[in-house]
């Protein structure tokens, strides 16, 4: 499997994008009954063991510098050939991961397998296209730019599982049970625009994909028009926006 989501420091993540899962974590883990979603899991004396995979090498050796829980063992593992054995788990969790597979059936159906009949499997991934204004801020300024800008804009808003109900139907079609949708919302604050845009710049996710594209000075041009979407008439400094997820469960018959 490969994966279409771009990392070169876990600590550029951390400022792209894993500040916001952490808060997202705690939702998501309300919602299925019971790194962000592991350590969050972790925080319940009532399990036993927790098993964590990710695709990036970058993202397992960050997670097991930081892990002091020995319940907690994580590894580096494609989500479409999960390393486990059938129904070994109570349930199995994706917090921001499937919108990334590009096998994305496959996926939950590896989830289904490893989870034992009764057990919950569940997924969370953003709704890139109507729920995450501060990315779309970025995403509609470069789009007016460039023809390059406007089919990165059509890649980001149309990736998988993002659409309405299209996490229901897969866990649907995968065999699981009793499937239920619904939304989850979270606030992203940012200090400044420095704060919001030094991952980007740093090339971090795929909008700092894209910026790696460009040259130096559709790069300068670029960020000058972003900068002046987010300070919106106004001096810099905090801005918040509000920013929605889809997240979906189901039964192991």
């Amino acid at each position: 499997m490969t994966s279409s989501f771009t990392v070169h420091a876990a600590s550029g993540y951390e400022q792209l994008m894993g500040r916001w899962s952490r808060r997202l974590a705690p939702k998501f883990i309300d919602f299925c009954g019971t790194g962000s979603l592991t350590f969050e899991l972790a925080k319940s004396r009532d399990l036993a063991e927790i098993q964590a995979i990710d695709f990036s090498a970058v993202f397992v050796a960050a997670a097991k510098e930081r892990n002091t829980d020995r319940r907690i063992t994580i590894e580096q593992a494609d989500a479409t050939a999960l390393p486990f054995e059938d129904n070994a788990f109570d349930r199995a969790l994706a917090l921001l991961v499937l919108h990334f597979v590009p096998e994305t059936g496959k996926a939950v159906a590896e989830m289904r397998r490893v989870t034992r009949p009764g057990g919950v499997v569940a997924a969370v991934v953003w709704d890139h296209l109507g729920g995450m204004p501060a990315m779309r801020m970025m995403i509609d300024t470069v789009a007016a730019l460039s023809e390059s800008g406007r089919q990165m804009r059509n890649r980001y808003c149309f990736q998988p599982m993002m659409q309405p109900g299209e996490m229901k139907r897969t866990f649907v079609e995968q065999g699981l049970t009793d499937v239920t949708e619904t939304e989850l919302m979270i606030r992203m604050d940012y200090q400044n625009f420095d704060d919001y845009w030094a991952p980007i710049a740093a090339g971090e996710g795929p909008l700092g994909k894209y910026m790696t594209t460009l040259d130096a000075a559709e790069r300068t041009r670029t960020e000058a028009a972003v900068r002046d979407a987010y300070e919106a008439g106004r001096a810099d400094g905090p801005r918040s926006f509000a920013n929605v997820a889809w997240a979906c469960r189901g039964i192991v018959r």
